[in-house]
């Protein structure tokens, strides 16, 4: 059975964060990775508009999928957007949907602010995480997030729960992911195929 992967989008999610690591497990599984990937709503919609206007279709919703693992983009945090991950955290139907796959064992992963939904959801309570640059001061001061233990990382691997730092983070957090599951050499491929030269330290706890 393949690895099944769902990146979870809303509105308001910022594009790179969601579409770089697609590109990068499509072009693993073209390379005969064992893994399947998809985006997932939370909600029933047609479409969805991203933090820069990009539209688009999804693959349906996320209780009908059952993934090995979630990614989850940010997207808008710092802005207090209506449509952003901020918006997502103060309705907390994301969140709990999250917490609740964890409880499940389905693996998580966070790229940019998309980490703080994490937080949210209670699960990095106790970990080693990262978010974008500019969001840590939240990750460390509030209330719900005041048990993370803020790692200065690119990618930080806590097994089961992974998070990246800002935005272009995601492709070293999917190759990573790729080396995880099908080697290093398929990730090398991948890199050298998108042209992108993974940076930045990969914390292992």
């Amino acid at each position: 059975m393949p690895t099944e992967i769902a990146i979870v989008v809303y509105e308001g999610f910022d594009e790179l964060d969601a579409v770089a690591p697609y590109e990068v497990f499509s072009n693993a599984a073209d390379r005969g990775c064992d893994l399947e990937v998809s985006l997932r709503t939370l909600d029933s919609r047609d479409r969805i508009t991203a933090s820069h206007g990009l539209r688009i279709e999804t693959e349906g919703l996320l209780a009908d999928a059952d993934p090995d693992l979630v990614l989850v983009p940010g997207g808008g945090w710092n802005d207090r957007a209506e449509a952003s991950a901020w918006a997502e955290a103060e309705k907390g139907d994301l969140p709990r949907a999250l917490a609740e796959l964890h409880e499940r064992g389905v693996e998580l992963a966070a790229v940019c602010t998309g980490g703080m939904l994490l937080a949210e959801a209670g699960i990095l309570d106790g970990r080693p995480a990262v978010t974008h640059e500019s969001a840590l001061d939240d990750l460390r001061e509030t209330d719900a997030r005041t048990d993370a233990e803020v790692v200065d990382a690119r990618v930080v691997d806590d097994g089961d729960v992974l998070t990246a730092g800002g935005v272009t983070s995601g492709l070293d957090l999917a190759l990573h992911l790729v080396a995880r599951l099908c080697g290093e050499e398929v990730a090398g491929d991948v890199a050298e195929t998108i042209e992108y030269e993974p940076r930045g330290e990969i914390y292992r706890s």
